[in-house]
C-alpha cells in the first residue's frame, strides 16, 4: 500500500478493527496507537523517502505465566503474548543490502552475500543476520529490504523486547519472501537459531514461540526439536482480574552467574541419576536418594530441583484451571509458584547482593494491598526486574498507584492478553 494511503487510513479509522484486536477498544488505547502509528510511518518515509509502497507488521512481547525456570530443564511451561509490541515499517528493494533502523538505536546495515558469524560485541544486526542466514539455508530467497521499527516492548522490562524483535524480522521475511510457508512455529525456532549461534546467548525457545504464536501458549518441551505447542484464549478481565507487570528497576548486571548457577546446580541433580536434565529423572526415585544426593549435590541444588518437580506440574495444572474457567484454582496455583520460587528456587535477588531485595519488597508491597485477594510472584528469571500479579479489578487503581509511588512512575504496567502472534497489519 501507498504510505500515504496507509497513514490516511490509519487516521480516518480504517485499521480500527484490527489495533481494538491488538490493543483493546477504549478511546485513549484507539489515539494512541493511531498516532504511533502514524509517527512510525512519518519516521520511515524520512529515512527511506524514495520508497512510496510499504507494508506494517507487529509481533508481541510475552509475559510467563507459569513454569518459572522449567524450559531449560525440558519442562512446561504457561506464557502469553501481550499488548506490547514492536511494530515495523518495511519496504522491499532490489539492491543487495539489509537496511534497519529502530527508534532509539543506532541504523545499521549489511550485505546479503557475506552472512558469516560476526566476532567481537553483538547486537541487533548479529540477531537479524541470522534470521537471514537460516532462512538462506531453508532455500529462501531473500530480497533486500529497508525497515523502521519501535517499540514499547521496553528492554528489560521482563516481557521480552529481543524475542518480539526477532519475530517480526522472521514475520517479515516469511510473508514477503517465503509466502508464509514456515508458519509461527518454525519462524520461532529461526529465532532461537539467530540468537544462539549469532548473538551468542543460549536462550531457550520459550520467548520465541510465544510472541509467533500468540495467545495463552502451554508448551511442553520434553522433545525440543518439536515441542507441544497449545494456544488458547481466557478473558482475565471478564474473570475480574486485570494482569499486572512491575518493574522494580533492579539491574540485572552482574547476574549471568546467578542465572547459570541455576540451571548448572539443576544439571547437577540430573547428572547423578545420569540424565541430561531434571525432566527425565524419576521424582519418586529424587526423594529416595535424597541422603545419597546430599553427598554429591549442594543443598541448594536439591531445593531447585524439587521447584522444577513441582513447578513443571502447577504450569500443566494451571493450563487446566484457565481452560477449565476456574479462576480460583489458578490463583492458587500461581501462589504457590511465588512461594516456590520464593522458597526453593530461590530466585528473588542474588546472594552476591544480600542487601539489594527489590523484588521482595514489590512482592511484600503486592501481598499488602491484595491481602487475600489475586495472586503475586516473580516474573521471569528473577534476581531483578519485574513482579507479576493478578489484580482484582476494584484494586487496580490502587495496586498501579502504590508501585508507581514506590518504584517510580511507569513501573507498574497493565496488560492484555494479545490473541495473536506476529502479523501483518491489514484492513
Amino acid at each position: 500500500m501507498k504510505i500515504h494511503d496507509f497513514s490516511q487510513g490509519i487516521q480516518n479509522g480504517e485499521f480500527d478493527s484490527v489495533l481494538k484486536k491488538l490493543y483493546g477498544s477504549s478511546d485513549s488505547t484507539l489515539c494512541y496507537q493511531r498516532n504511533r502509528y502514524i509517527d512510525a510511518l512519518d519516521s520511515f518515509s524520512v529515512l527511506y523517502p524514495k520508497h512510496e509502497d510499504i507494508r506494517i507488521f507487529s509481533a508481541p512481547g510475552r509475559t510467563e505465566i507459569g513454569g518459572n525456570h522449567t524450559d531449560h530443564q525440558n519442562g512446561c511451561v504457561l506464557a502469553a503474548a501481550v499488548n506490547f509490541d514492536v511494530i515495523g515499517v518495511v519496504a522491499f528493494h532490489d539492491e543487495d543490502v539489509i537496511r534497519i533502523k529502530s527508534q532509539g538505536y543506532d541504523a545499521f546495515q549489511f550485505d546479503i552475500n557475506d552472512l558469516s558469524v560476526r566476532h567481537g560485541k553483538k547486537d541487533s544486526e548479529d540477531i537479524v543476520r541470522g534470521i537471514v542466514a537460516k532462512f538462506i539455508e531453508l532455500g529462501v530467497q531473500i530480497q533486500g529490504f529497508d525497515l523502521y521499527t519501535t517499540s514499547d516492548v521496553l528492554a528489560g522490562s521482563g516481557i521480552s523486547s529481543s524475542a518480539a524483535f526477532e519475530t517480526l524480522v522472521g514475520t517479515i521475511i516469511d510473508l514477503c519472501c517465503n509466502n508464509g510457508k514456515a508458519g509461527a512455529v518454525e519462524i520461532a525456532k529461526i529465532g532461537q537459531f539467530a540468537e544462539n549461534v549469532y548473538f551468542g546467548k543460549k536462550s531457550g525457545l520459550m520467548d520465541q514461540m510465544v510472541s509467533s504464536v500468540g495467545g495463552l501458549v502451554s508448551i511442553d518441551f520434553m522433545d525440543t526439536n518439536n515441542p507441544l505447542i497449545d494456544s488458547f484464549q481466557f478473558d482475565f478481565e471478564g474473570a475480574g482480574y486485570c494482569l499486572c507487570i512491575t518493574d522494580t528497576k533492579g539491574s540485572h548486571e552482574h547476574l549471568t552467574p546467578d542465572y547459570v548457577a541455576i540451571r548448572s546446580e539443576m544439571e547437577s541433580v540430573a547428572a547423578f541419576f545420569e540424565k541430561t536434565c531434571l525432566r527425565f529423572v524419576d521424582e519418586v526415585a529424587f526423594y529416595d536418594k535424597l541422603p545419597e544426593l546430599r553427598k554429591n549435590c549442594t543443598d541448594r541444588a536439591i531445593l531447585r530441583a524439587a521447584h522444577f518437580f513441582s513447578e513443571n506440574r502447577r504450569a500443566c495444572q494451571e493450563t487446566i484451571a484457565l481452560k477449565n474457567g476456574d479462576i480460583e484454582s489458578f490463583l492458587q496455583l500461581v501462589r504457590e509458584s511465588g512461594n516456590s520460587s520464593a522458597n526453593y528456587l530461590q530466585n528473588l535477588y542474588s546472594v552476591t547482593q544480600p542487601a539489594t531485595q527489590e523484588i521482595p519488597v514489590a512482592i511484600m508491597l503486592s501481598k499488602r494491598i491484595l491481602c487475600e485477594t489475586g495472586a503475586v510472584r516473580v516474573h521471569g528469571g528473577g534476581f531483578a526486574g519485574t513482579i507479576q500479579a493478578f489484580v482484582p479489578l476494584d484494586k487496580v487503581e490502587c495496586y498501579e498507584k502504590e508501585m508507581n509511588r514506590i518504584f517510580s512512575d511507569g513501573s507498574c504496567h497493565r496488560m492484555r492478553i494479545r490473541p495473536v502472534g506476529g502479523l501483518e497489519i491489514t484492513k
